[in-house]
């Protein structure tokens, strides 16, 4: 976060006086770059290195975060930008839009990837201790079956955006697009929250099997970290929007 604060900041500082970025810039999004991967990575390392809970013991944890955050991430960038297209007018330009929606695309697939993988290495080996956790994720256990719609509309949303998204036409149709991306960030906040973290404690490691429900306090703590980040982002949008607007317009290459 401070690094992307210090580099849109002083971005967009260059661009208000309309002077070129300091040269101290250019290394910092570079070191960005490995940042945000080692951010994913490591968050993978602290739940796969956990011996006693099958369900996150596997190598693919930390390819499956990367792949499904730069399909998530870029899907909410261009809600973003539709968004402020058709509210404020911004318009970062056709194809700023074509090049993330590309960058989905081949994360989407990669991700869909990664989960047919872990799937086909854990019902096929059928080691009990692993299985077991996909098999109440998927199909649900002695009556426990809490989970299985969720992750059933995950992986449908994300199957179905992938079957559009390769099709350019379909891509390329901002409205459609719109709402392929709202899919693939829906599928992925489903896979990452109920698909990753309740399987993980269920059944627990002596075989146990508790439904797990969300309390008010937890609910209300998630509404609160959501509509924090929301406030930063609307701030952050109305200074970037502000500075930009306010400058002589120069079609898609000034506003991009």
């Amino acid at each position: 976060l401070l690094l992307n604060l210090v580099i849109g900041w002083s971005t967009l500082d260059a661009q208000n006086k309309a002077e070129p970025p300091v040269a101290w810039v250019k290394p910092l999004i570079l070191i960005s770059i490995p940042w945000a991967i080692s951010i994913h990575t490591v968050t993978a390392f602290i739940y796969a290195g956990l011996g006693a809970r099958p369900f996150w013991l596997t190598a693919l944890l930390a390819p499956r975060f990367l792949a499904s955050a730069f399909a998530s991430g870029p899907s909410l960038l261009i809600i973003m930008a539709l968004i402020l297209k058709r509210v404020a007018g911004f318009d970062v330009g056709r194809e700023a839009i074509r090049k993330i929606s590309a960058i989905v695309t081949y994360a989407l697939a990669a991700t869909l990837f990664f989960i047919l993988v872990e799937v086909f290495t854990v019902f096929y080996s059928n080691v009990p201790e692993h299985s077991s956790h996909f098999r109440y994720l998927l199909f649900g256990l002695e009556g426990k079956s809490s989970l299985v719609p969720w992750i059933w509309v995950s992986l449908g949303l994300a199957g179905a955006a992938f079957i559009l998204l390769i099709i350019p036409p379909v891509r390329r149709n901002e409205r459609a697009l719109f709402f392929l991306s709202m899919a693939v960030f829906i599928s992925i906040w489903i896979d990452k929250g109920l698909g990753l973290i309740v399987p993980g404690f269920t059944p627990s490691p002596l075989g146990e099997i508790t439904t797990y429900t969300p309390t008010i306090f937890e609910m209300l703590i998630t509404k609160g970290i959501w509509a924090f980040g929301f406030l930063i982002i609307t701030l952050l949008y109305k200074v970037a929007i502000s500075v930009t607007m306010a400058l002589p317009a120069h079609g898609d290459h000034g506003h991009s």
